[in-house]
């Protein structure tokens, strides 16, 4: 068995194992990023292509690095196309809006951190991880068919959804979040299609439901003529048939006529809130793997970005002080609660509501709500509407009071919870109280939506 050394390994060739690797290899850490694709395949993720703050990325590979894979910038709204109730809502999405080639920038991010001097090893396939006294210590795993072992300082977990790593090591010592399961996550697939035409929608995001309310398909044109066309649902669901659904809807609108299908993938991703914990001795999870996507939407790619510097940026200064435990790590939590995580805790009530309503009504409830409001909801995690806008919604939403009434009080709850993340304790001992807080917060949104509970 062949063993390497290295200061840090990161586990994942995506957004946030790139931005990690980047941000320890510029700061001097001997860095290797394990991918289980092949060199050709890597970068290669399913993805939806959105991609929200393309204005606010971290530093850590240079903007003009990834800038190219941009292709549509002239995207800056939603069109939520609601066939129940024969609705087309045009919703503002606040800040700079771009679709990606995904595959393309994949193959960036990773140049990126290669440039800052990070080594890549790739089809190299994690088996376990290994732990001494509670601290991690570095990975096993299979590399081109060879075992081998690779030791290390630091771990940073990003291997997406579902992380193996996550499944092999023992965090009953740590408060590592291990409240974590399969209906927490959707299973989402997409095909990268070609039409001869351009779409007559090529500067929006389109966003349309499946039949059930926990599900919904997108069109978002990377180009006129190029569009990532895919759908997901959550896994608390009963299991949608994901190609032939997409399949079914694509026939019927004539955007697609004699359309070409180049590419098509499927992956996991997280439809829950952030981890309370994404740290343990000797490791850090980042990304998919610890939660880090708006629940509402799938989008994760900026939050994965600074997730991976603000992590690899805690494990400098851990591994130069000699000390890799929770207490030496835990600002790494404090930092993403502060910049996204409390948001997208508070987006996640509403996708617990979602779970909780018949479609039709879901649909007849979002027919009826102001753009401006749903805007926030969906991106800001909390909505503050005016005067003008209340009025508006009362007079437009006749039929649907019950369903507004019971949105709103929802609202308020993920307005307090967003308030109590907000609050995220400063040490780890602290942790046990604020999750006591925050669970009966919980409690009042499955009562309020009668959803079930999720966590």
């Amino acid at each position: 068995m062949t063993t390497h050394e290295y200061d840090f390994v990161v586990v994942g060739a995506g957004t946030a194992g790139c931005y990690a690797a980047a941000t320890a290899a510029s700061a001097g850490l001997d860095v290797v990023v394990v991918e289980r694709k092949t060199e050709e395949e890597a970068g290669h993720i399913a993805c939806g292509d959105a991609l929200k703050g393309a204005d606010k990325f971290p530093d850590a590979i240079p903007k003009g690095q990834i800038e190219p894979a941009f292709t549509n910038t002239a995207v800056d709204h939603g069109r939520f196309e609601i066939p129940q109730e024969d609705t087309v809502l045009e919703i503002p999405v606040p800040g700079e809006l771009a679709v990606i080639d995904r595959w393309e920038y994949g193959r960036r991010i990773i140049e990126g951190a290669s440039n800052a001097g990070a080594e890549f090893h790739y089809d190299t396939v994690v088996q376990d991880v290994t732990q001494e006294d509670g601290r991690v210590t570095g990975i096993r795993a299979k590399r081109k068919g060879e075992a081998v072992t690779y030791e290390a300082e630091m771990v940073i977990d990003g291997a997406g959804a579902l992380s193996i790593l996550q499944d092999k090591a023992d965090f009953s010592e740590a408060t590592f979040d291990t409240n974590v399961r399969y209906s927490q996550f959707s299973s989402a697939y997409r095909e990268i299609v070609e039409v001869d035409e351009e779409v007559p929608w090529k500067d929006a995001l389109v966003f349309k439901p499946t039949e059930r309310a926990a599900g919904y398909l997108w069109y978002f044109p990377r180009t006129g003529t190029e569009i990532n066309a895919g759908l997901g649902f959550q896994m608390s669901e009963e299991p949608m048939k994901l190609v032939e659904d997409l399949k079914r809807d694509l026939r019927d609108r004539p955007e697609f006529r004699n359309a070409r299908v180049t590419d098509k993938l499927g992956a996991a991703l997280p439809t829950r809130r952030p981890y309370d914990s994404a740290v343990a001795p000797g490791l850090i999870a980042a990304g998919d793997a610890a939660g880090h996507v708006n629940p509402t939407t799938g989008g994760g790619i900026a939050g994965a970005a600074y997730a991976g510097q603000y992590a690899a940026e805690q494990v400098v200064e851990a591994v130069s002080e000699g000390d890799t435990t929770e207490e030496a790590l835990w600002r790494y939590n404090e930092r993403v609660m502060d910049h996204f995580g409390a948001r997208y805790a508070a987006l996640d009530v509403y996708n617990v509501l979602s779970t909780a309503v018949d479609v039709d009504s879901l649909m007849g409830l979002l027919a009826s709500l102001p753009g401006e409001s749903l805007a926030e909801a969906l991106y800001e995690g909390s909505t503050s509407m005016s005067p003008l806008l209340v009025a508006r919604t009362i007079k437009e939403s006749y039929g649907h009071w019950g369903q507004i009434w019971n949105f709103f009080r929802t609202k308020r709850i993920a307005d307090e919870l967003m308030s109590h993340y907000e609050r995220y304790p400063s040490r780890p001992g602290a942790l046990g109280g604020w999750q006591s807080t925050r669970d009966d917060l919980m409690d009042r949104v499955y009562e309020t939506t009668g959803a079930e509970p999720k966590y």
